[in-house]
């Protein structure tokens, strides 16, 4: 667990219980959230240019020069935005990055429009208010507020609003700038979505810094049939195989273990919980097989925290309702912990199968990075704001169970750190899910806390 006493050099008095920004930099930055949410850029149906040209428009507009805003990517639709404020470049400069894209969403799957922004009961609703647009407005909007107040940093702080990380592929943002414009955004570490503050009962628990995360495998189930008329069924049908397979897989799960990160973790959340889980989240990082199993059980989030995760997302087959299938196919998108390989996993899923008809191939690419170094710097800054704003709140180092762009920065030397100060309740995140939101005072909160946090990193004291 990381807590800190905050030093009087670090943070003006001032900052201790006033965690809203000043009202105009509060609009401000609810404004560009808004902007940003309505830009419909779903990564298969909508665009990204957009939103990096708009924001494009309101950097100008703050005084930023032509010269150090860049606009691009790798087709016309999926444009990246990078602008550069300028500092006194005495260290390398820091990476302050967000992705534009969003998971796609249907109106009829939600009970509100998904791309109209609103604000309802304490909440903004849309699609991307947690993920990842509420640090990509913020970014935007403490920019324009350091060049209004004149803010002399020691470095440069580059922002990067970037395409595809949802949908990766040959259109990922962050990718596309590594291999064409390295310049643009080499720093010495970046700031990026991937940790975030965890709520349980209402209350506080942990400001969470992402160092390291798993790694995605996507895999590719077929089976492959002759078919016939469904009016003389047999046993052997592809999807009845597919199915079998699928319903053994949903029973299996990969061991429990821990890693280095891991076992941090759950050391600081054994400090920060009560009664039963509190002894139990301490064996855990003892490696107490029992009580991982019990503490697995008890969170989807611990349980993935614990394990490669493997899980059905899309299914086809059949071609006719009156024939037989001849194929019957499913996705299984895999989360892996870093210490586990692509041949381990891909042997597990070939036990558990069981059926010689059923196929298995690795579906695209498979990135992996190592994990970021834990810099005291940027470890004891965040532990330092995190208490002064939220006292007894401890800043915990994790994996994050998901994958971000850090993968594509770390692996060239980058080092990348999730962190955001939103709060959100940890039973009831709703990333690429229905009525996706973001508490208001949450987001307002964020946006105080990345404004220091920024301040405090490339200034010194």
């Amino acid at each position: 667990m990381l807590r800190f006493l905050v030093p009087p050099s670090l943070l003006a008095a001032c900052l201790v219980g006033q965690s809203m920004p000043p009202e105009p930099h509060r609009q401000l930055a609810r404004d560009i959230y808004k902007e940003l949410v309505e830009s419909k850029s779903g990564y298969t149906t909508g665009a990204t240019t957009p939103a990096a040209e708009a924001m494009a428009a309101r950097l100008k507009a703050a005084g930023f020069p032509a010269s150090d805003i860049f606009v691009g990517g790798a087709i016309p639709t999926k444009a990246n935005l990078v602008v550069r404020y300028h500092g006194a470049g005495r260290r390398k400069p820091i990476l302050l990055l967000a992705h534009t894209d969003v998971v796609e969403a249907k109106r009829e799957d939600w009970s509100m429009d998904p791309f109209q922004f609103i604000e309802r009961e304490g909440y903004f609703y849309g699609r991307g208010t947690g993920d990842d647009k509420a640090q990509a407005a913020v970014w935007i909007a403490n920019l324009i507020r350091y060049k209004q107040e004149g803010f002399q940093p020691d470095r440069d702080l580059i922002v990067a609003l970037t395409a595809d990380e949802e949908g990766g592929g040959p259109y990922n943002g962050v990718e596309w700038l590594i291999k064409n414009k390295r310049g643009l955004i080499d720093a010495e570490f970046c700031l990026n979505e991937g940790g975030w503050g965890e709520i349980s009962g209402g209350r506080k628990i942990s400001n969470d810094i992402q160092v390291s995360e798993k790694y995605v495998i996507n895999f590719r189930l077929e089976v492959r049939n002759k078919g016939g008329h469904s009016s003389l069924p047999v046993s052997d049908n592809a999807i009845y195989h597919q199915a079998a397979a699928l319903d053994r897989l949903s029973k299996f799960g990969f061991p429990l273990k821990t890693n280095e990160v891991t076992r941090a973790y759950f050391q600081a959340m054994s400090k920060s919980e009560t009664g039963r889980v509190k002894d139990d989240l301490a064996k855990v990082a003892e490696g107490a097989r029992d009580a991982m199993e019990r503490v697995a059980l008890a969170s989807p989030s611990w349980n993935a925290t614990l394990r490669t995760t493997c899980v059905a997302t899309q299914i086809e087959g059949g071609h006719a309702r009156n024939a037989l299938p001849q194929l019957a196919a499913a996705n299984v998108n895999c989360r892996v912990l870093p210490e586990d390989s692509v041949e381990y996993v891909q042997g597990a899923l070939q036990k558990v199968l069981a059926d010689d008809q059923v196929s298995l191939t690795i579906a695209g690419e498979v990135s992996r990075g190592p994990a970021s170094p834990i810099r005291e710097d940027v470890l004891k800054a965040v532990g330092r704001l995190t208490d002064t704003m939220w006292p007894g709140v401890p800043a915990v180092p994790i994996m994050v169970m998901g994958a971000t762009d850090g993968l594509y920065l770390r692996a060239v030397g980058i080092p990348t750190y999730g962190v955001q100060g939103f709060f959100m309740d940890r039973d009831d995140i709703r990333f690429h899910g229905r009525d996706e939101r973001m508490g208001v005072t949450s987001f307002f909160e964020g946006q105080t806390f990345l404004y220091q946090l920024v301040k405090s990193l490339s200034k010194t004291d």
